[in-house]
């Protein structure tokens, strides 16, 4: 075989007991994840964001960061619910660049999966216990999901990992909700054939057990624009593809219908201000026709301390991998969110 163990086997439970939530936080991260799930049922309508950094690639950052978005969502709870985008594991289409926080737990281009698993666990571990904010993250890797289960409260499943059999039967035991995007084609047939499939019971092989799921009712849709064969980015959260995808959720007859619009990839070019235009785009769409209100519910906006991209990580608080919405920006955007949503009742 072509595979070198390079380390032991690792103790998943040694690994968690690093960053163990006590029974207050749990009940306190229960509470959180039913506001949550009546959320995603339509028993509460607030908004849902998903929101933070494209990569957490700097602890002291992503603190400083999820402090200010803690600050900010008290002040907007009674419209906007906030679960803080923690990526730490970044698909990478031709397999070089950044892979994340799980591969590279100090940003230099030198891999270290043992403390990168430890720097995953204990982030997630921090921004909840230091601020109150719920986390979501990818999961790039179905078998990793375990190291997190009991830190994280969203799940994404990203455009590369859509179509894997693996990832949507993963997605069909986790006990909160999945978002799945949209393959990189676009194909919004292929995203709700990932719905239907995480939706029901699977009976597949784990960790070499033969297990058996319940199905995940919270499995949902996330639009994030596609590339058609001449490269050329084909966004999906105008109200005619809105519109499209409502009629498909119900002729599959899926649970819970709920959309979320990803505000960045191919629905803004990766042009990070465009996420402001897209945000109110869709607003508008709401306002508009009730049926899109009820359906269309949250956005997956890529933010951080600072505006745009770096190649390397110089600036405190400014991405390196896609360019993200700095603080001042993200605040007024999220301000606005809610005043919007004011007018919309």
């Amino acid at each position: 075989m072509a595979f070198k163990e390079i380390s032991p086997r690792i103790n998943i439970p040694e690994i968690k007991a690093l960053s163990q939530l006590d029974e207050d936080q749990k009940l306190k991260k229960a509470a959180r994840d039913q506001e949550l799930e009546a959320i995603i049922k339509g028993e509460d309508d607030r908004l849902l964001l998903i929101i933070g950094p494209c990569s957490s690639d700097n602890e002291e950052a992503v603190l400083e960061y999820a402090r200010r978005l803690a600050k900010l969502q008290e002040e907007i709870s009674d419209r906007v619910f906030i679960v803080m985008r923690a990526y730490t594991a970044k698909p990478r289409t031709n397999g070089d660049g950044y892979k994340g926080l799980m591969h590279e737990p100090d940003a230099d281009g030198r891999v270290d999966l043992i403390n990168g698993i430890k720097a995953v666990r204990r982030l997630h571990y921090r921004i909840f216990t230091e601020t109150g904010l719920t986390t979501a993250d990818e999961m790039l890797y179905p078998e990793n999901q375990i190291l997190v289960d009991d830190l994280v409260s969203y799940i994404a499943v990203g455009a590369r990992s859509v179509e894997d059999q693996q990832h949507r039967f993963m997605a069909s035991g986790i006990a909160g909700p999945v978002g799945m995007k949209n393959p990189t084609s676009g194909n919004i047939k292929v995203l709700l054939n990932s719905i239907y499939a995480a939706q029901q019971s699977q009976h597949f092989l784990f960790d070499f057990s033969e297990v058996e799921t319940s199905g995940n009712p919270m499995a949902h849709a996330i639009l994030r624009g596609g590339t058609n064969a001449y490269g050329k980015n084909e966004p999906n959260y105008y109200i005619d593809n809105l519109l499209e995808t409502m009629d498909m959720y119900d002729e599959m007859a899926l649970k819970h219908p709920f959309i979320v619009i990803d505000t960045n990839h191919d629905n803004s070019g990766k042009k990070y201000m465009e996420q402001i235009r897209i945000v109110r785009q869709t607003l508008i769409n709401r306002a508009w026709n009730p049926e899109i209100r009820k359906t269309v519910r949250g956005f997956m906006i890529e933010s951080y301390l600072e505006d745009g991209r770096q190649e390397s990580p110089e600036i405190f608080g400014k991405s390196i991998t896609d360019p993200c919405l700095g603080w001042e920006k993200t605040e007024s955007l999220l301000r606005e969110i809610h005043e919007s949503l004011g007018r919309e009742n």
